[in-house]
Parts: structure tokens; sequence; C-alpha cells
């Protein structure tokens, strides 16, 4: 009598507190934050230089481990190498990432993505623009503040982009860093 009383017992935890775990996990999570995007050209002896911006990521967490994002970043240097260039870029991103979330404050996280950068650049009163494929690998770590907010306290990148730089060549190995905050939803 005893066994079938705990045996019950077991079949309702496994039934009701499996959905009741898995709920402790948020469903989707929304970061915004600072980025300084290392901008690397492909033309030989053109120096990288540096852009500074924001980034902001949706992430549908799918599985405790795996989340959907979708990564969307802006960039700016008004003097590129004091030449009197200014110049935006912007990425748009999507892929998988896998988070590990065994830690009780601590979120380490890596992931690749794929989409398209678009760049403008302007100079004496004349601009130009193109949009190019682009995808990213790297990874950071969150800080859980509570069940509602994180700090992202780093997220490095190696982002790729192909423009076409003409004789230079056409993939920029560029370098970015993020921080910010996350939303819990």
């Amino acid at each position: 009598m005893m066994v079938r009383v705990a045996v019950c017992l077991l079949a309702v935890l496994a039934i009701f507190g499996s959905p009741a775990l898995a709920q402790e996990q948020s469903k989707a999570d929304v970061f915004a934050g600072y980025s300084l995007f290392r901008y690397n050209p492909a033309t030989s002896g053109v120096k990288s230089w540096n852009m500074n911006g924001g980034s902001g990521s949706f992430a549908y967490n799918a599985k405790n481990w795996l989340g959907l994002v979708g990564d969307f970043g802006g960039y700016h240097n008004g003097n590129i190498l004091s030449s009197g260039v200014s110049s935006n870029e912007y990425t748009y991103l999507f892929g998988p990432r896998i988070s590990y979330r065994h830690y009780e404050k601590l979120t380490p996280f890596g992931q690749i993505l794929f989409g398209g950068a678009h760049v403008t650049a302007s100079f004496a009163g004349t601009s130009t623009s193109d949009s190019a494929f682009a995808w990213g690998l790297g990874g950071g770590v969150d800080a859980k503040i509570n069940t509602r907010f994180s700090v992202r306290l780093g997220q490095f990148d190696y982002l790729m982009t192909r423009f076409n730089e003409g004789a230079g060549g056409s993939s920029q190995n560029n370098l970015r860093f993020s921080t910010g905050v996350i939303i819990h939803f």
C-alpha cells in the first residue's frame, strides 16, 4: 500500500512539477545596451577604427538551453581616421543561442547569427551606401538581478561582413563588445 502511494505521489510530481520548473525560465528576453564596434577593412594598409552605438536583441527561449535570437545594432563614427568621413553601420542578424543555466546568478551563452549589414558614408556633402551579407559568432555572460532583470556583463562577437572594397577585398573581420540590461518576460 505504501509503495502505491509513493508511486502515485511521484507520478503527480512528474506531471505537475515539470511545468512548474519550466516556468522558472523566461520564455522571452529583450536586451538593450551600448556597443563598441571595431571595423577592420579588407583593404591592405587601411587601419581599423572604432564605432560607438547600441545593440538590441530579442530571444525566444524554446528550451532552457536553446534560444532563437534576433539581434540588431547601429554604430557611428563622425570622423573616421581623422579623414572627415562620417559613417554609420547597421546590423540585423538571426540565429540560435545556447545558454548554460546551471548557475544561480550567472548565465554564460554562445551564439551563431546570420543576416546582413548596411553601411552609409558621407564626406563633403556627398554620400553613399551599401548592403551586404553578415554573420557573427560570439558569446557572453548575463548576471541575474531578480526574476525580471539581468545585466549583460559582456558580450564579445566576431562579425564578418562582405562589403566589396574593390581591389582591396570583400571580407571585413570585425569585433563587437556589448553590455546592457535584459528584461525577462
